[in-house]
C-alpha cells in the first residue's frame, strides 16, 4: 500500500514546495517593487533593476510622470506647452521646494517630468551622499545651462533631447557653506573637488539613459549632459 501512494506522496511534496516558493516570489516582488519592471513607480522606492526603464517609461506618459510627484507630495508647477512636433515639449516642470532637488539656479529650467523624477533619485543618492563623503555638507545649489532647446545633437541629424526638455545641463555644484564646484574650472585639477564630479559621472550611469561629461568631447567641457532617451533594449550611454 505505502510503495503505490509513494509516488503520489512525491508529486504532493514537490506541488508543496514550488507552492511555498511562489508565496515567497510574490512577498520578494511586493517587498522589491524597484526591481519589477510593472510595478509602479515611486520617487521613495530605492533605485533597482527596473528603475531607468519605469523612469524612460515616464518620459512618454505625462498623466503617470506627474501622478507619482503627486503621490509623493511634491509642490511643483507645470509649465506651459511649448513647441510641436519633433520639438513639442509637455513635461515641463518646476518644484516648487527643494525637497527633492537642490535650487536650480538660474530657477527658470523646466526639465520634464521625467527627468525631474531621475534627479530626485540622482540628489538623494548620488550627489548628497557623495558630497557628504568629500566635504562633509550638503549640495544646497544645481547651476544649470538649460532644458529646452529645439535643435539637433550637434554634428548629427537626430534630434537632441533638449528637443522636448528630456535632458537638463548641470555646470556647478554649490555647497552649503558657498563653495562653488564647477566643470570648467575643476574637472581636471585632481584634487577633492575634482573627485566629487568624476564620482558624480559615474554615479550617475544607468540611472539617466545618457551622461556626457566633459571627458565625451569639448563642447561638454563645462557641463553634465543628463537625459531620459527611450533606446532600443534600454541601453545607456555614459562618457
Amino acid at each position: 500500500m505505502m510503495k503505490s501512494l509513494r509516488p503520489y506522496l512525491i508529486w504532493f511534496g514537490i506541488a508543496l514546495l514550488l507552492a511555498i516558493a511562489a508565496i515567497r516570489a510574490m512577498q520578494w516582488v511586493r517587498d522589491h517593487p524597484e526591481h519589477v519592471p510593472t510595478a509602479r513607480f515611486e520617487l521613495k522606492h530605492p533605485q533597482g533593476w527596473a528603475t531607468h526603464r519605469k523612469l524612460v517609461a515616464l518620459s512618454q506618459d505625462d498623466s503617470v510622470c506627474f501622478a507619482a510627484f503627486d503621490r509623493a507630495g511634491a509642490g511643483y508647477l507645470r509649465r506651459p506647452v511649448v513647441g510641436e512636433g519633433v520639438c513639442r515639449a509637455s513635461q515641463r516642470m518646476l518644484l516648487t521646494a527643494n525637497k527633492l532637488v537642490p535650487t536650480m539656479r538660474p530657477a527658470g529650467a523646466a526639465p520634464g517630468c521625467a527627468v525631474t523624477a531621475a534627479m530626485a533619485l540622482w540628489n538623494r543618492d548620488v550627489v548628497q551622499p557623495l558630497a557628504q563623503k568629500h566635504f562633509g555638507q550638503t549640495v544646497v545649489e544645481l547651476e544649470n545651462l538649460g532644458s529646452y532647446n529645439c535643435r539637433k545633437i550637434a554634428g548629427r541629424q537626430a534630434q537632441s533631447q533638449h528637443s522636448t526638455a528630456n535632458a537638463i545641463d548641470i555646470s556647478a555644484f554649490v555647497l552649503a557653506d558657498g563653495t562653488r564646484i564647477s566643470l570648467i574650472n575643476d574637472w581636471d585639477d585632481g584634487d577633492r573637488r575634482s573627485e566629487f564630479l568624476h564620482a558624480v559621472r559615474d554615479g550617475s550611469c544607468g540611472l539617466f539613459s545618457t551622461v556626457l561629461s566633459p571627458d565625451y568631447n569639448e563642447a561638454h567641457a563645462d557641463h553634465f549632459h543628463l537625459d531620459m532617451a527611450q533606446r532600443t533594449a534600454g541601453w545607456t550611454v555614459c562618457r
